[in-house]
């Protein structure tokens, strides 16, 4: 349970009740695949406007998407507003992490399977391309499915058609493809782990999302998005940012993006019993960044200290360094320091 099992069960397994466990899963699973209007893209950075005004050019179209980005920038929301935008909206739109499936079991969950196609194939299995027929299909992670997989994807660019494992009879399926990666597909080709062939059909139309250190004019907006839902979640009246909160989100460097700010906020939000979010609302690693932005703002004020700064102040107190260091109001030994590295004698 610690490490995402949803339920278990005890031993003598009772199969009634496994059955409806998995039914109640099922239907967990569809409904965190739903699409709604609260996962728009926010921003008004210009990269992202434009991208946005791209997927509106692009969404009515059958073109295969490839969408670059560090893990937490929002790829997924982007598939989503491809699907949403599309005339294929009504239809399911299947999300599929290529990474979290062994390849062992990639192939029959994708094209699925005819019953005695292997051991444990007791009926016959659509698979997600057949179950997005007629919609669209979000490959995520797709660096990371296998060469032989591949093939098959590029079948399915190529003349629209599946087998399932044990037939030998084609399927046709309308289904869109868009996929996504964090890695360098390119080094990947070079590296004979991704097929070119595929990366070009792929890739007819490409999107690389911007990391958040990117486009920091656009936290205050995403804040205010995430803050007005956790307040409706959580039953709260969470108002702004103290000036404190807004300081460490405007110097940190997201390295987990828009999600990171996302889990974030969420913390924030179940601790504030105000109507402000503070430092102490914050998790601990936030927190402690205040000291090494401080830290940092020291070291960024003492490089300003300038040689010019230095010969006025020995001037002023007649060559003695220690008056020298309290009309610059820097310690003695961090004037020599200073000193020595700008080159005096």
């Amino acid at each position: 349970m610690k490490y995402g099992a949803s339920d278990y069960l005890v031993k003598p397994l009772d199969v009634k009740s496994l059955l409806e466990k998995i039914k109640l899963i099922q239907e967990s699973f569809m409904y965190r695949n739903r699409i709604t209007e609260d996962l728009s893209i926010i921003g008004v950075n210009p990269v992202v406007r434009e991208m946005i005004n791209e997927i509106e050019k692009v969404a009515p179209t059958k073109a295969p998407v490839l969408i670059f980005g560090e893990n937490g920038t929002g790829k997924e929301l982007v598939a989503n507003e491809l699907h949403l935008k599309s005339n294929r909206k009504r239809n399911v739109l299947i999300k599929v992490n290529c990474a979290s499936i062994p390849d062992s079991l990639i192939e029959s969950e994708l094209f699925g399977y005819e019953k005695g196609a292997f051991t444990d194939a007791k009926s016959r299995q659509r698979g997600f391309f057949e179950q997005a027929n007629g919609g669209s299909i979000f490959l995520d992670e797709i660096g990371d499915m296998s060469i032989k997989t591949q093939s098959k994807i590029l079948r399915i660019l190529q003349d629209g058609k599946i087998q399932r494992l044990g037939s030998g009879k084609s399927i046709s399926t309308d289904t869109r493809i868009i996929s996504a990666t964090n890695q360098n597909l390119e080094k990947l080709i070079a590296g004979q782990k991704f097929r070119q062939d595929l990366f070009y059909r792929l890739s007819v139309v490409t999107f690389t999302l911007p990391p958040l250190r990117d486009r920091k004019d656009d936290i205050p907006y995403l804040c205010d998005h995430f803050i007005s839902r956790f307040n409706r979640e959580y039953g709260k009246k969470i108002k702004n940012l103290s000036l404190e909160v807004k300081n460490i989100f405007e110097q940190h460097s997201w390295p987990g993006n828009v999600r990171e700010l996302k889990n974030c906020l969420e913390r924030a939000v179940i601790f504030s019993d105000g109507n402000k979010i503070e430092l102490t609302h914050l998790p601990c690693q936030y927190r402690e960044m205040t000291s090494t932005f401080k830290d940092a703002g020291y070291k960024a004020a003492l490089e300003m200290i300038s040689r010019e700064m230095i010969k006025d102040a020995l001037i002023k107190s007649n060559g003695v360094k220690q008056k020298a260091a309290k009309i610059l109001k820097i310690h003695r030994k961090t004037l020599y320091n200073r000193m020595k590295k700008l080159g005096f004698e």
